[in-house]
């Protein structure tokens, strides 16, 4: 996979601010900023992000996903 390829399907499953995606082409470290998050705690946040790239980490497609989750506020501090 790609960068290109994770950032979208992560926006296609999650109404986003924000995206950035870096990795390897198996393992990926993404900053995704949403309104969505608000409210929410960590963990249920990186639920959300998994949930948009589930296949392809079942597929083994996708190895490894490191997440920032952040809504608009925190991610302007």
């Amino acid at each position: 996979m790609t960068e290109l390829e994770v950032k979208q399907l992560i926006e296609s499953g999650l109404d986003c601010q924000s995206v950035v995606v870096n990795g390897d082409g198996h393992h990926f470290q993404a900053v995704v900023v949403a309104d969505a998050f608000e409210g929410k705690r960590a963990v249920a946040r990186q639920q959300m992000v998994y949930a948009t790239v589930q296949s392809e980490i079942s597929s083994g497609a996708l190895h490894a996903l490191s997440l920032k989750t952040l809504t608009p506020a925190e991610a302007a501090q």
